[in-house]
């Protein structure tokens, strides 16, 4: 005890070697108190987000799915990732004096991730705090919303809705907090000091990125809208300082065009820009064209041969018939169907989507050119005016934004398109096969199906040859026996002609005297009286139009022509 005793004075006594103990045992002390807080927070948060995802938004039934898409954005990514991370902060306890230095690590691995799927939840936070606002609105819904966010999280309290949403903002921005801490509680020639160094300011930077990523996002929304205006309504937005910007840059575009000012380069992105407009212009042409198709197959769709009675009830053309009835009303009207489901509503959407990226990167022309102008003047002049520092801000979101998702977006607008490309093929495919499918039973029947390919090509091309030389011959031999165009009317037939346009005595005398015309005549004239056609004939009628009724009882078509 006497040792114990005289080894206990040194530190009450402010002897150095004492004093710097005690001082690496409290910080110790802190440091195992900060990574407790961190490992401990961690897990409680990430139970309060598999609550939400899991039991509150099941629960939330009463909203749209667009709705809880827009609240709920990305959090099972957010999930996954914290899942993981958690896991691996729980394994470092197990090695207490590597801890330290393998928490720091552990950040280190996990920035990429973590900015990733926090970039994206922070980005539609805005936008769900306008869903939260519009649902106080309603008292009855807001009163359900809020029964079952107390029922599953007690502890949100009368915040609700808008106290779980803002728990994965909180959660990023303190990282870099509770790091400082861990930092802060240990000594500088720790193997672990640099890594928390670097841990704490890698957090630090994925706040700025957010922060950054988040601004580009505002102002991209800005623009991307893409408004179809009346002349009207755009004359009605002109103002003085709309038509003070407008002609600013045109003078600058004038001023670049005649090589009075240097145009600013970028070469990475005409190349990004001159792939979208590329992409888009075959998702365009790929649209026009299937228009088109579904055009000449709703067309192909109205013929309806098999609805035609041809009097044949059996034969070939009876299953023709057949066959073009079950194509009718199964494959061609199945392939319209998964056309328009499967090809030409997201050829639509695609369509659609490029519509926002398009006028992103017009207005970025706009934006370039009061870049330009903002840039000289600073060169110039030395300073800018707030509204001058602002456009320069502008243009550079722009411009980042750009260059950092072209890429990405091309690349997605390509496989989508060649999705869709792909869909068709098949489409046309299975067509093909239903089709030989359904004219199998009627190909059996047909006397030479067991032919092989080459061998029916040429039977085909033989009896195509054979008729054609039938069809000749008939021809020639038609030719040689026509008869004349008009017909050589007799002087009975003339005369019979004359008479029917006689009238009173005279026409029953004349009908005596050529009571006996010649058998042919006599049957014809006789057949059409019995029809009661001659009633209809008035007695007035031309010498013509009755030598033309006349000479159609022999079968004969006249001309008007009166020799």
């Amino acid at each position: 005890m006497a040792d114990s005793g005289t080894d206990e004075p040194p530190p009450r006594t402010g002897s150095p070697g004492g004093e710097g103990q005690v001082s690496e045992d409290r910080l110790l002390l802190r440091q195992r108190l900060a990574v407790r807080e961190l490992v401990d927070t961690e897990g409680s948060y990430v139970h309060t987000l598999q609550l939400c995802a899991s039991d509150i938004r099941s629960r939330l039934q009463q909203l749209p799915q667009e709705d809880l898409d827009v609240l709920f954005s990305n959090i099972d990514a957010i999930i996954k990732v914290n899942s993981r991370f958690l896991h691996a902060l729980q394994d470092t306890d197990s090695r207490k004096e590597e801890q330290v230095h393998q928490i720091g690590n552990l950040f280190l691995e996990f920035q990429e991730e973590l900015e990733q799927v926090y970039k994206v939840y922070c980005a539609s936070y805005d936008q769900a705090l306008l869903l939260v606002e519009m649902y106080r609105k309603e008292p009855e819904l807001q009163r359900e919303i809020q029964g079952i966010i107390e029922a599953v999280v007690p502890q949100a309290g009368p915040s609700g809705l808008s106290f779980l949403l803002v728990i994965p903002l909180q959660r990023i921005t303190k990282y870099p907090l509770l790091l400082q801490k861990i930092l802060e509680n240990t000594l500088p020639d720790a193997s672990a000091y640099s890594v928390l160094q670097r841990a704490t300011s890698a957090l630090q930077d994925v706040n700025a990125n957010i922060n950054e990523y988040k601004r580009r996002k505002e102002v991209a929304s800005k623009y991307t809208k893409v408004e179809q205006l009346s002349l009207r309504e755009r004359l009605a937005r002109l103002n003085t300082h709309t038509l003070s910007k407008k002609t600013t840059r045109l003078g600058q575009l004038l001023k670049q065009e005649a090589g009075l000012v240097p145009r600013t380069e970028d070469k990475e992105f005409d190349d990004l820009e001159e792939r979208f407009h590329w992409v888009s212009l075959c998702a365009t042409e790929l649209k026009n064209n299937v228009a088109a198709y579904l055009d000449h197959l709703e067309a192909s769709l109205c013929f309806r041969p098999h609805e035609s009675s041809l009097g044949i009830s059996e034969g070939p053309v009876a299953q023709y018939c057949h066959l073009a009835r079950d194509l009718q009303l199964g494959a061609f009207l199945e392939l319209k169907q998964r056309l328009e489901g499967l090809v030409w509503r997201p050829l639509c959407s695609l369509v659609k989507t490029l519509a926002g990226p398009q006028n992103l990167i017009k207005k970025r022309l706009d934006k370039l050119l009061d870049f330009e102008r903002v840039e000289e003047k600073l060169l110039e002049v030395g300073s800018v005016t707030y509204e001058e520092e602002e456009a320069r801000h502008t243009y550079q979101a722009l411009n980042s934004l750009l260059v950092a998702e072209l890429p990405q977006f091309n690349q997605l607008a390509m496989r989508w398109l060649g999705q869709i490309l792909r869909t068709f093929v098949v489409l046309q495919r299975d067509l093909a096969e239903q089709v030989l499918q359904q004219a199998e039973g009627s190909l059996t029947q047909l006397p030479h199906h067991l032919l092989s390919e080459p061998a029916f090509r040429k039977l085909v091309e033989d009896m195509l040859a054979q008729t054609s030389d039938q069809l000749r011959s008939f021809r020639e031999n038609f030719e040689k026996v026509l008869p004349p165009s008009t017909i050589q009317f007799t002087a009975d037939l003339v005369k019979r002609a004359k008479v029917l346009s006689l009238e009173g005595n005279e026409l029953q005398e004349e009908r005596q005297a050529l009571c006996q015309p010649t058998a042919a005549i006599g049957r014809s004239w006789d057949h059409r009286a019995l029809r009661g056609k001659m009633k209809a004939e008035p007695l007035h009628t031309s010498p013509a139009v009755l030598l033309q009724h006349v000479a159609m009882d022999f079968g004969e078509e006249v001309p008007l022509i009166v020799p």
